[in-house]
This record gives C-alpha cells, sequence and structure tokens, in this order.
C-alpha cells in the first residue's frame, strides 16, 4: 500500500550515490501482531533479519516505523544474548536505522544540501512522526522520544516552513484501524484539527500506517464534524524527490487519497 514510499526512498537514494541492496531471503518481521501472540516468535522473526544483515555486514535502511521497533528490540536481544554467551555477535554490529535518521547522518545530509534543485519555498508543514519510531527509547534509541527533529532539519533543508506544534509524537491508532475504528477517527482528528491550528498546509511523515490512517480518514472525519480540512499526507521522501527534482511524483500522487496536487500547483511545485 505504500509503494510511493519505497520509490521515493529509491529515488532520493539514487540521486544521493546511496547503494541500496535487498536483504536477502528476507522473512516478515511479525510486526505488529506476532508480539502479542508469542514473544518469541517475535523475536526470531526479527533478530533472523539482524542476522542475515550482520552476515552480510549491512546497516538495515527501515521505512516502516513498525518493523524498525521490532528490529531494534531484537538486535538489542541479540547483543545481550552475545554478552552473556561470550560469543560476540555475527562479523560485527550494524545499524539499524529508520529513515530520518538515515538522512540526518552527516554525509548523507551534506549531499542533500548541494542537490536540492526545486527549494519547497511556501510550503507549511507539520511533521509528524508518530510514536513508534520514537518511544519506548530504551528500545528506539530516540535522542529526543518528545520531541524529535530530524524529519524537521529535513524539511528545512528543502525549503519548507516548519509548524511548531505539540502533536508530532502523538499516537494516530496505527494498527486499530479495524478493531477501533472510533479510536483512530477521534485521534487522527484530533491531529487534523492540531494541525490546522499550528497553520499547517499539509503533513508530513516517515510511517506508512500514519500515513494511511491521517490520508484515508479525512473524509469520513470531515463528515463527523463538518469541517473541511483537505490536508495533503506526504511522505517526507516523496518531498525531498520532489525537491532534487528526481522520481515520478504524479505517480505517488495519484495513490494519495486527498490530491496534494492543487495544493503544490498554488506554490509552483507541480
Amino acid at each position: 500500500m505504500a509503494a510511493e514510499y519505497d520509490q521515493s526512498i529509491r529515488a532520493v537514494c539514487t540521486a544521493l550515490e546511496v547503494e541500496l541492496a535487498e536483504l536477502p531471503d528476507w522473512n516478515c518481521c511479525g510486526a505488529s501482531s506476532a508480539h502479542f501472540l508469542n514473544d518469541e516468535l517475535a523475536l526470531r522473526l526479527s533478530a533472523r533479519n539482524v542476522r542475515i544483515a550482520q552476515q552480510h555486514a549491512r546497516d538495515l535502511l527501515v521505512p516502516c516505523a513498525a518493523c524498525f521497533q521490532r528490529l531494534k528490540h531484537a538486535q538489542k536481544a541479540l547483543r545481550q544474548m552475545s554478552r552473556s554467551t561470550a560469543t560476540g555477535p555475527i562479523n560485527g554490529t550494524i545499524d539499524v536505522l529508520h529513515v530520518n535518521d538515515f538522512f540526518c547522518r552527516p554525509e548523507v545530509l551534506s549531499r542533500l544540501r548541494v542537490r536540492v534543485v526545486k527549494p519547497l519555498s511556501g510550503l507549511a508543514g507539520a511533521p509528524y512522526y508518530g510514536c513508534l519510531s520514537q518511544r519506548p527509547p530504551k528500545v528506539t534509541d530516540a535522542p529526543r522520544p518528545e520531541n524529535p527533529t530530524g524529519m524537521d532539519a529535513l524539511m528545512r533543508i528543502v525549503g519548507m516552513t516548519v509548524c511548531r506544534w505539540s502533536y508530532k509524537t502523538d499516537c494516530c491508532g496505527g494498527s486499530l484501524a479495524v478493531a477501533r475504528t472510533d479510536l483512530v477517527l477521534k485521534l487522527t482528528g484530533d491531529l487534523l484539527a492540531a494541525a490546522v491550528e499550528a497553520g499547517a498546509e499539509c503533513i508530513v511523515t516517515d510511517c506508512p500506517m500514519c500515513q494511511s490512517n491521517l490520508d484515508s480518514r479525512q473524509a469520513e472525519i470531515e463528515a463527523q464534524q463538518g469541517k473541511h480540512y483537505g490536508l495533503p499526507v506526504f511522505y517526507i521522501t516523496e518531498l525531498l524527490a520532489l525537491a532534487l527534482g528526481v522520481g515520478q511524483p504524479a505517480r505517488w500522487w495519484a495513490k494519495h487519497l486527498v490530491d496534494p496536487t492543487p495544493l503544490l500547483r498554488t506554490k509552483g511545485l507541480c
């Protein structure tokens, strides 16, 4: 469902001369249901992927916040096991990185700065991180779990106006979209209202579950509240690609339920 996320990440990495290689023989990490059913199974599913990455001496770039959290949890468990058995990790250690962490690496950030060809000037967005990539910090290693700033920095580099708001790590309901639709509508409705109050013309996220909830629920929320939001919900990598002049943004916009084209056209970006 998040093909535009995948495609925009690949386009940005190609433009920044970052080599990507798919993890060979990877398996589902179990997110987000396995750990509710069987702790050992959930750990082993993610740990297998971490071990494969270790064997190939490759850091893991993880676009999905739920996958990121499960892989970080497994990585820490493997480290603890290696210390207790004195066997040491396989072929050293690797980093498990979420999207913002990766693109904010100094060597990647410096490439991004000099390759922007179309600054997104005049576009005001609310950076929305959600909860799974930040909390709990003992798992995610987030330095500022209540006020992360990585995506804010990326938005500023491409010329956007970053709206300050206090909802950037509030939960949107995640995977409860089917089981507790009422709860998701309440949480996403609060987020939309807060973003508008902060002066945002769009919401920018790095989580496919957050993007799906905020994008797909707007019509239902508008009908309930009698308000019109019409807030496009971008992946941060879609906007990076747009600023770098790479990829196929028109195809990506077609997958959005809230069409971002009218907003971008008013900014001269479409």
